[in-house]
C-alpha cells in the first residue's frame, strides 16, 4: 500500500532535482519534491530549510536509489563518456569556471555595479583525485 514516503536525495536548486525526477520517472518511479517552489521563490532560503527534498514511495526506494548510483556525478563528454584526468587518468573531473586575472576581476566588479553579465571567465576542469586544473 502506498502511504508512506522515503527521502532519497536533497538539492540545493530545482534544477538539479528536476534532472533526477525526470530520470527516475522514466524508470517508472513515482516522484515528489518537497519545498521546490518555496526554493524557487527564493532560492537564499533552501539551506534553511534543508534543501529540496526528493522522495518516492517506500516500496519503490530500493529501486530508486539503485537508479541514482548509475548516474555519474563527475564531467562528462559531448558522447556521455567520463572524462579522464590527463594527469592521473581519474574520471573524477569536474567542470568549473573561474574568473582569474586582474583584467577579468575589474570587467567582473564592473559588470556588477552596471548590472550586465559580460563577464570573462575562464573555463576549467578540476580532478578531485590529484586535485589538478587542466584544459581540453
Amino acid at each position: 500500500m502506498k502511504n508512506t514516503f522515503s527521502k532519497i536525495a536533497v538539492f540545493t536548486y530545482s534544477s538539479e532535482a528536476q534532472i533526477i525526477k525526470s530520470r527516475l520517472e522514466a524508470e517508472g518511479i513515482e516522484v515528489f519534491l518537497f519545498d521546490q517552489f518555496t526554493v524557487d521563490t527564493d532560492p537564499l532560503v533552501s539551506n534553511a530549510i534543508g534543501g529540496i527534498k526528493l522522495k518516492v514511495w517506500a516500496e519503490d526506494e530500493e529501486r530508486a536509489l539503485k537508479i541514482l548510483e548509475t548516474i555519474s556525478e563527475y564531467s562528462l563528454d559531448d558522447q556521455g563518456l567520463e572524462i579522464d584526468c590527463p594527469i592521473c587518468g581519474s574520471s573524477r573531473v569536474e567542470f568549473y569556471k573561474d574568473v582569474r586575472d586582474l583584467k577579468s576581476f575589474f570587467v567582473y566588479i564592473s559588470s556588477f555595479f552596471r548590472k550586465k553579465s559580460t563577464v570573462p571567465r575562464r573555463y576549467e576542469y578540476h580532478c578531485n583525485y590529484c586535485k589538478q586544473n587542466f584544459d581540453l
